[in-house]
């Protein structure tokens, strides 16, 4: 019997595709996350401000941070970044890995925390050198701390310890938020100026807390980076799944259905705790972690699944350089590169100019990545 083609094992639910050592498929999530933050979200509102569609209240709403409880699509762009973080683990942690010593791969690991670290207090300003000003904590800063914490958890336990951890993480955050109080503060208080959280920011968190960051603490402070290991570990499981010789349409299937159970108790706990971006509360966990494994789910049955693979060719290029696409735009004018082109344009495009030029940064960027692409050239940390 001769053996099946490509193309049609490619569409065969009950084949198990073989397992290379990097899915398309994440990288075009990744890159479609990448694309809100260098611009998509600007040409899609400016897009209904021109227009003047009668879904731009809509459009509008999804495309901003909710100011604390609640949830809208644009919440789910970061922790989306870090359950990808997460889902790459089994591939880099191998622990199968004969090739690598255990203290090779910890020296590799401390030193992918200690480059992320930098270029995040790198994007903060560091080289300003304005010490009272700068901003510690960051982006960046916890995708390195998360991606180090959980590196070390998946290098050394075994999925069904790492399902406990994620338990443990998310119940002993709200027992912790829950039951006990700031000082001078009420126990269960969730509020932006009388949380925990914010408290030990205010008065333990090293460098300046901003308010365009919530102010009475910072997002990205020391308590809510906790929850934020469980994300990332989420991933890992994730991306265990996907690693393990089964089907490509049963890991379709399995990815969902955990999406939409981790959907499903996260607005559930929601009910008692509340979900809360700024707070990385754990229902807010367990709701954009499933919502990203239904993203997860829907990229690798349609790219690595069934094989269509050229509709996602513009996220691969971004989600290729993602690190890349994120520190160097504060340092390289795009948007004066695109006035400077098409200005002209804008300027005469009446309601439309905005998204002209929203629409022109972004092109930029992603001309910049598919040169980088094509070269094969890739910021590693």
């Amino acid at each position: 019997m001769p053996e099946p083609t490509p193309t049609s094992a490619a569409t065969d639910l009950t084949s198990a595709p073989p397992r290379p050592t990097r899915l398309l498929s994440i990288d075009a999530l990744r890159g479609f996350d990448m694309s809100w933050i260098m611009g998509s979200e600007n040409i899609f509102r400016e897009w209904a401000r021109a227009s003047n569609t009668r879904y731009r209240p809509f459009v509008e709403h999804q495309l901003e941070h909710v100011p604390w409880e609640g949830f809208v699509f644009y919440d789910l762009i970061y922790p989306l970044f870090l359950f990808i973080v997460g889902v790459v683990l089994p591939w880099s942690t191998a622990r199968n890995d004969r090739t690598t010593s255990m203290r090779a791969q910890h020296g590799r690991i401390a030193r992918r925390v200690a480059v992320l670290f930098l270029l995040g207090l790198i994007n903060n300003d560091l080289l300003q050198f304005d010490w009272p000003n700068l901003r510690i904590a960051g982006v960046l800063q916890r995708i390195a701390i998360c991606y180090g914490i959980a590196a070390l958890i998946v290098l050394h336990t075994t999925w069904q310890t790492q399902v406990k951890i994620i338990g443990a993480i998310l119940l002993g955050y709200w027992g912790l938020l829950g039951f006990v109080a700031a000082p001078g503060g009420v126990a269960g208080d969730l509020s932006p100026e009388g949380n925990l959280a914010g408290w030990l920011d205010r008065n333990y968190l090293p460098g300046k807390i901003l308010p365009e960051y919530y102010g009475h603490g910072d997002n990205e402070g020391y308590l809510s980076t906790i929850p934020s290991v469980a994300t990332v570990l989420l991933g890992a499981l994730a991306g265990r799944w996907l690693k393990s010789p089964r089907p490509w349409g049963q890991l379709v299937l399995g990815l969902a259905g955990s999406g939409i159970a981790c959907v499903a108790f996260g607005l559930a706990w929601g009910l008692v705790f509340p979900i809360i971006k700024n707070l990385w509360t754990s229902s807010f966990v367990l709701l954009a972690g499933g919502l990203s494994l239904l993203l997860l789910s829907l990229f690798y049955g349609l790219i690595d699944g069934l094989g269509w693979k050229r509709w996602a060719f513009p996220f691969i290029v971004i989600g290729s350089n993602a690190i890349f696409i994120y520190v160097v735009p504060g340092l390289v004018a795009f948007d004066f590169t695109a006035r400077a082109l098409l200005g002209g344009v804008a300027q005469h495009s009446g309601a439309w100019g905005p998204f002209v030029l929203a629409t022109a940064v972004f092109a930029l960027e992603w001309l910049v990545l598919c040169q980088l692409y094509r070269r094969k050239w890739f910021l590693r940390v």
